[in-house]
């Protein structure tokens, strides 16, 4: 009977955690980007959340001096931007958003040295590098439930998300950042979107 019991705690708690993973990984819905947000593009002029053109968007969230999970992301990122400009949807149906979290050390000087580690040069590329104020950073993040907090140590504790929206700004998907980072799914869901 002692066992019953284990089986049905150890059960019950599974079944909790895997409600609350499909509930923070898999929950689709509106975006609710902040449209009275404005940010620095890394190239040349500014990005307006209120003025975005109709595309599908994959956003990711980072900071250049991140020891690891991401510039593995954006390595990943990179590898499926080739694959979609060979379909001929990148920039014109589909566009990537990195955002620094880090924006006192991610100059626009810094971004552009970063972007450019991954072939990206201009602002017109389809793949936008962007920072802003703390606060400004802080409400974009929140709209799409991203974490994260700076312990004063250089490293920035995060969460370890990338965001699929589409034209109509509806959260389609979060993928794992990192090596979780799946090319061939994020690549399958994005186009399948676009159709």
């Amino acid at each position: 009977m002692k066992k019953l019991y284990i089986t049905f705690g150890a059960l019950l708690v599974l079944g909790i955690a895997v409600g609350v993973l499909y509930l923070e990984v898999i929950r689709p819905g509106s975006a609710e980007l902040p449209e009275d947000i404005v940010m620095e593009n890394a190239f040349e002029g500014e990005y307006a959340f209120a003025n975005m053109p109709k595309k599908a968007r994959l956003v990711e969230f980072m900071y250049t001096n991140c020891p690891d999970v991401c510039p593995v992301t954006t390595v990943k990122m990179s590898e499926l931007r080739h694959r979609l400009l060979k379909d001929g949807v990148f920039g014109d149906k589909v566009e990537f958003i990195t955002i620094t979290i880090d924006p006192s050390h991610d100059t626009k000087e810094v971004l552009q040295d970063y972007a450019g580690r991954f072939e990206v040069d201009s602002a017109d590329d389809g793949w936008k590098f962007l920072r802003a104020s703390e606060e400004d950073t802080r409400k974009v993040a929140d709209s799409l439930n991203f974490r994260y907090r700076d312990p004063g140590t250089g490293d920035i504790i995060h969460e370890t998300f990338t965001y699929f929206i589409d034209e109509n700004n509806n959260l389609l998907e979060k993928f794992a950042m990192g090596e979780g980072f799946d090319t061939d799914k994020v690549y399958r869901r994005i186009t399948n979107s676009i159709k």
